[in-house]
């Protein structure tokens, strides 16, 4: 019979990995984080913790966990949740979104948006590529925060270094505009321009924390790909506290898999995978925030 969370334990692995183990992984994650872990994640589990056993030189995940829920480890708390984070993104992922971001930006000035879920940073990189096209300039009135729970991603992003291979699909004259190709020790790499990196702040945040690091109002919430790993309160409580940071003509971008309507009656659809404010909240930002104290 094949190893599994159903199983008492695998003898043939480095660590010992039993079931409760797993489902200890999966309450804790989810306390921490809100990830919703399926069972079939049993295998990626072992393997990107045993990463951290041998990191610190344990010898079972039981002993591994102790020491996470002790409240010794408190450094520790940001690997795991680091390991267990998926990170998988391109430039212009979704290509759809970026000529509705575009239109709804154009005649707009002070712009500001979130992006809720940058992992390494091509999110918010596509992002900032677009304002600076609609307005002509490696300078428009924009600001771009881009968050994430994982500190090593958003190391990546701030730094803005990509192997020249993830710029591939970009036209030349994109690549052109906003890279610049490495030389010597740095050839076959790539760096985002520095007007670019300028014009976002990138920021550790956890959306299941009970107070974030940013304020409204936004134009734009990019948040793609990452209510997946919820369960559905998890998402209506994110969503409800979307809506408060969101100018009243705000555009909130979901995943392709991602579907918000049986979730929050707050949104309503706009296009595909494209939200905006319900009438009935199409009120002044200020307005809505004095409203919820």
């Amino acid at each position: 019979m094949k190893p599994g969370p159903h199983n008492k334990s695998d003898t043939s692995k480095e660590f010992e990995f039993t079931a409760q183990d797993f489902e200890r992984v999966r309450a804790m994650i989810y306390k921490r984080a809100g990830i919703a872990l399926a069972e079939s994640k049993y295998e990626m589990v072992y393997s990107r913790l045993a990463r951290r056993l041998r990191a610190n030189g344990l010898s079972s995940f039981s002993q591994y966990l102790d020491e996470l829920e002790s409240g010794r480890a408190q450094d520790e708390w940001e690997a795991f949740t680091n390991a267990l984070t998926t990170n998988l993104t391109s430039f212009f992922r979704e290509a759809h979104h970026f000529p509705i971001l575009a239109e709804h930006i154009r005649d707009k000035r002070d712009i500001n948006i979130w992006c809720s879920a940058s992992s390494t940073g091509e999110e918010p990189y596509s992002i900032a590529i677009t304002v600076c096209e609609v307005f002509g300039t490696l300078t428009p009135p924009a600001q771009i925060i881009a968050t994430d729970i994982d500190t090593n991603v958003l190391a990546t992003a701030s730094n803005g270094i990509y192997p020249i291979e993830r710029i591939d699909k970009l036209s030349p004259e994109r690549a052109r505009r906003f890279f610049l190709r490495g030389k010597g020790e740095q050839a076959g790499l790539v760096r985002v321009r520095n007007e670019l990196r300028n014009m976002i702040t990138f920021k550790q945040l956890n959306l299941l924390s009970d107070s974030w690091p940013i304020s409204g109002a936004f134009d734009v919430i990019f948040c793609r790909n990452v209510m997946i790993y919820f369960d559905k309160p998890t998402q209506a409580r994110i969503l409800s506290r979307f809506v408060p940071l969101m100018k009243p003509d705000a555009l909130l971008f979901a995943g392709h898999s991602e579907n918000f309507l049986y979730v929050s009656d707050a949104l309503k659809l706009r296009g595909k995978t494209v939200y905006e404010l319900g009438a009935n909240l199409h009120r002044p930002v200020s307005e809505k925030m004095s409203s919820r104290s």
